[in-house]
């Protein structure tokens, strides 16, 4: 289980990868234990690398990408639990649908589901 340590939820018009920028830009040296950042191939590019590297100099990216010989369902390294997060945070009815009209209300039961899961992980570690 990952641990939902920021979050920001923007309009549908904005890419991931500006998003992720937008994202490390509020962080304020928050977590300054962060060494390595594992995204998929939507961050890569130097535009995002350029960005990444103006806010957090320190933070290596690492992009987890897909083999081109690979055919059908691949399990990539790292890039499972990031999805089966994102599962487990859907399995919260409010956030399987986009039915919040104010980023702040998404983004707030979104914290909630997070605080849900991990409750859930202390109490029931098996």
């Amino acid at each position: 289980m990952g641990l939902l340590l920021h979050a920001i939820v923007h309009p549908a018009d904005i890419q991931d990868r500006d998003g992720g920028i937008l994202l490390f830009a509020t962080l304020f040296g928050m977590y300054p234990f962060l060494k390595i950042l594992f995204a998929d191939a939507g961050y890569q590019g130097p535009q995002f690398q350029k960005g990444l590297t103006k806010i957090l100099p320190h933070l290596q990216t690492k992009i987890i990408k897909r083999s081109d010989q690979a055919k059908g369902f691949v399990v990539l390294p790292k890039r499972w639990l990031v999805e089966r997060t994102f599962a487990w945070l859907n399995r919260c009815r409010r956030l399987a649908k986009d039915w919040e009209n104010l980023n702040r209300k998404a983004l707030a039961f979104l914290r909630l589901a997070s605080i849900r899961l991990m409750l859930r992980k202390l109490c029931n570690p098996a």
